[in-house]
């Protein structure tokens, strides 16, 4: 059996979630369990670090709206960021609130069934590889596919420039973002397709 995990010290690359049916499928695997829905929306919605999603507590999300954001201090740079609550995710949020009306303000958003405590990267590392073989997606995938596959959808769907994606994922430059997506040379190779004169 292949380890997914790196030595100490070296890091792995995951994939981000390319195509909008697997979105889908996943969406609709999930559809029973409106806790790691709401996981996966958020993370696929906003494309913070799942560490920072974790984070979370009832309090920071209960009574958020449509258009209404949160700031969060990122646990890896120590810098401000934010959760913009969009359609999808507010949905996905409510229908998670309305299943869980026992949880208490001061509980984790991401509780874990096992513990009563917040769930771990680890857990959360597991049930994405679990997702995506579920519905046969070829890949490595792991809690950096949520937020690589909010940076890679908003660069080739809605057309956002790396600059504005960089600053989303607060890397130092644009070229640290091309690298991290992946997709600069299929970028390039699309360019090179375009004829001139």
């Amino acid at each position: 059996m292949q380890n997914d995990h790196p030595e100490k010290g070296s890091s792995c690359s995951v994939d981000p979630i390319r195509k909008l049916e697997d979105l889908q499928a996943i969406e609709k695997l999930l559809s029973s369990n409106p806790r790691d829905r709401l996981l996966f929306v958020l993370g696929t919605n906003n494309g913070l670090r799942v560490t920072d999603l974790l984070n979370l507590k009832i309090k920071d999300v209960k009574g958020l709206k449509i258009g209404d954001s949160l700031m969060v201090t990122e646990s890896k740079t120590g810098k401000r960021n934010w959760i913009v609550i969009n359609k999808k995710v507010f949905k996905a949020l409510s229908h998670y609130l309305d299943s869980n009306p026992d949880l208490s303000p001061e509980d984790a958003l991401f509780k874990s069934r096992k513990t009563g405590k917040g769930l771990k990267i680890q857990a959360v590392n597991k049930m994405i590889k679990q997702w995506t073989k579920a519905i046969n997606l070829r890949g490595r995938f792991g809690c950096h596919s949520l937020r690589k596959t909010w940076g890679y959808h908003m660069r080739t769907k809605y057309g956002a420039g790396f600059e504005v994606i960089a600053k989303r994922f607060n890397h130092s430059s644009p070229a640290v973002t091309m690298r991290y997506l992946g997709i600069e040379d299929k970028e390039v190779h699309t360019l090179l397709m375009n004829e001139v004169g």
